[in-house]
């Protein structure tokens, strides 16, 4: 099978940053046409920083980096400083970007994409607030049907949210785009923290990417320790939730993780639950599926294909 065309759509982000190391270390599962860059675990102009860093980390600064949406449709920005720090990559110390950013808005570069090439063969890979995919859906409605997917990292059910005791972070800060996204008719694969919560960087899961000994091993065992800490505190857990990487293991192997199509909907007026998914796991409302909403993750599995991949860069 021929490498899968994706958009990366993204708020680095120490995960995010992980997230995007691992496709560009996977050319035989991912055709990575661009990243696109949207406000969310801090301001536009630190994402896309981040985006050009992660990417000169890896020696690719061959890759398109678009800016997109800096704040959400209908709500000022709520960022994550508290757990990213206050570039959003806190940990690591990587040198400013020397790449430039593209030209033209991410939400014109998804829509061009998406025409460009033929119906069903780009996926769009959101892993922040999802305000440059609606913001692209409602400039350019036909785009709905070229969408090979949607694997996006948000939401969350049994675990409840981690922004608001109802939401998780992408969906909260843009709950609205959130709204547009679920409804569009694409198909659609979810990674919430349902799922992500068992991707956990362990003490020793941490210590194998040090032991690369490459600048990239050593730069994401350095997030991770940064980031942890947070993790740690606030659930009593081993170590920190890989949550963006999950989107991209998934393009490369996707029997890691187990789900069920069931429907997801986003509720945009309440303000105790704003950005709640409303997942229905039992298929008890009768309402048509529109997401492959994930529940299990083969952790193991994962770690072993990121650690293998990151070894490349």
């Amino acid at each position: 099978m021929p490498p899968r065309k994706i958009i990366i759509d993204t708020d680095p982000g120490q995960d995010d940053a992980v997230a995007i190391l691992l496709a560009l270390a996977s050319p035989e599962e991912i055709d990575l046409l661009g990243i696109t860059c949207v406000a969310g675990n801090v301001p536009l102009d630190l994402t896309s920083k981040n985006a050009r860093i992660v990417c000169e980390l890896a020696g690719r600064t061959d890759v398109a980096i678009y800016e997109g949406c800096d704040r959400p449709l209908g709500r000022e920005l709520v960022t994550a400083e508290h757990v990213h720090g206050k570039t959003g990559l806190d940990g690591p110390t990587l040198p400013d970007p020397t790449m430039p950013l593209a030209e033209g808005h991410a939400v014109d570069f998804i829509i061009d994409q998406l025409r460009t090439y033929a119906p069903g063969t780009v996926t769009l890979c959101p892993l922040g607030p999802l305000t440059n995919i609606a913001t692209a859906l409602q400039k350019a409605p036909d785009i709905a049907t070229r969408i090979a997917k949607i694997v996006l990292m948000g939401g969350g059910y049994f675990e409840g949210g981690n922004i608001t005791p109802a939401a998780e972070f992408n969906i909260y800060v843009d709950p609205q785009a959130a709204d547009i996204v679920f409804k569009c008719g694409a198909p659609i694969v979810v990674m919430p923290l349902d799922v992500t919560h068992k991707a956990l960087v362990t003490q020793s899961r941490n210590d194998a990417f040090r032991a690369l000994g490459t600048p990239v091993g050593v730069a994401v065992a350095e997030m991770t320790d940064f980031f942890e800490r947070f993790d740690k505190e606030k659930y009593g857990s081993t170590g920190a939730p890989l949550h963006d990487p999950c989107v991209t293991a998934y393009m490369i192997q996707p029997d890691l993780f187990k789900g069920r199509h069931i429907n997801v909907e986003v509720e945009t007026t309440s303000e105790l639950t704003m950005g709640m998914t409303v997942a229905d796991w039992w298929r008890v409302s009768g309402r048509e599926p529109n997401a492959t909403f994930m529940g299990d993750l083969d952790a193991d599995g994962f770690f072993t294909l990121l650690t293998e991949r990151l070894a490349r860069l």
